[in-house]
């Protein structure tokens, strides 16, 4: 009994909008009429060329063979329909589940070593899944980043203009409230800006074409530019870059040297080292920040080019957690690829590999 409802359960499962099979009957019953039309028409042949008892074996043989023929075509249709249309129908109805928003579903999987195409077709689609209700959650998660990192500036200049409007600020505290404000103000202008140059980045399909220039001399430059800050934290700062051309965007790529070299400056505390050095790696150029900072550990290095990740709380002030994840689409969109290594402790190291 229970085989039979195994059997029959295929009928009972399939989807209404599907009105045809993948091999219609009419097909099939068509094929057979021509072969029986033929057989008929050489049994008639042979009738009538042979004795009669010649002509109703090959009558009998012919019905025979007509029936063998609708048995072949029914066995086929079953095994084809729980080998391979049991599977499909499973797709389908995960496929339908994720259409209105559920990720969770998973297609069960055939345990066996050897996959064939619908076993691949399961395991992508699965796949598949699991990336979108991981870039469902980062959506979530940056929605929410946002409006907060929005909202904790944006109190701090209602609270302290209301104050200043309402007269209830010392004289002499007035213009430490309004550096306040400006500090707030300027924290959510870098914040929407970077929002914006990430944003821009993700959805522009076309850049500005790449041009050659030396490497060497703006990673001096834009070292030279933090001057003022690592010499106010005692900083021994060394560079050691080499000379060589690469072609990128340098608009682009001064970015990415800017925001490494202000997180190493940031983490260094006073009296600290930071090392700026480039080497050459066969076709490459490897671009590595070093600083001897509070460093980071497994989990932080891993979501460390995750919108508005900030491991370290305690400088979450100092920043929004954007800027690694711009320096991240920026060098992939060069070609090149970024990695970290870092221990809690001992520093951070991050290394920019470009083409030469």
């Amino acid at each position: 009994m229970k085989m039979w409802k195994r059997l029959l359960r295929p009928f009972r499962e399939t989807d209404p909008r599907v009105t045809a099979p993948m091999i219609s009957w009419w097909i099939i019953f068509a094929v057979l009429g021509v072969v029986v039309l033929l057989v008929a028409i050489q049994t008639v042949l042979i009738s009538y060329a042979l004795a009669n008892r010649i002509g109703t074996m090959v009558a009998v043989l012919t019905a025979y063979l007509t029936f063998v023929c609708m048995v072949i075509a029914g066995v086929i249709w079953l095994v084809w329909r729980h080998t391979t249309g049991k599977p499909l129908r499973r797709i389908a109805r995960a496929a339908r589940r994720v259409a209105t928003g559920d990720f969770n579903v998973q297609v069960p999987a055939r345990k066996s070593k050897k996959m064939n195409e619908i076993d691949v077709l399961i395991q992508d689609f699965n796949k598949m899944v699991r990336e979108l209700e991981g870039n469902e959650i980062l959506k979530s998660d940056f929605i929410a980043n946002v409006s907060h990192e929005i909202k904790t500036p944006l109190s701090i200049i209602q609270s302290y203009t209301k104050a200043l409007r309402d007269g209830r600020v010392p004289a002499d505290q007035r213009e430490a409230y309004m550096d306040t404000v400006v500090e707030a103000a300027g924290r959510l202008n870098d914040m929407i800006t970077n929002i914006l140059k990430l944003s821009k980045l993700e959805n522009q399909q076309i850049f500005p074409a790449p041009e050659t220039y030396q490497l060497g001399e703006q990673l001096r430059r834009c070292a030279l530019n933090f001057m003022e800050r690592w010499q106010a934290k005692d900083i021994d700062f060394t560079i050691d870059v080499v000379d060589v051309a690469v072609c990128c965007d340098a608009s682009l790529m001064e970015l990415v040297w800017n925001n490494l070299l202000s997180n190493a400056i940031k983490f260094t505390e006073q009296g600290g080292r930071i090392f700026l050095t480039s080497q050459l790696e066969g076709s490459t150029v490897a671009i590595t920040v070093r600083d001897t900072g509070c460093g980071m550990d497994e989990e932080t290095c891993r979501r460390a080019f995750e919108k508005f990740y900030q491991g370290d709380t305690s400088h979450a002030s100092e920043g929004n957690g954007l800027g690694l994840a711009l320096v991240k689409k920026i060098v992939d969109i060069a070609g090149g690829r970024i990695r970290v290594e870092s221990r809690p402790g001992e520093g951070s190291a991050f290394t920019v590999n470009l083409n030469i």
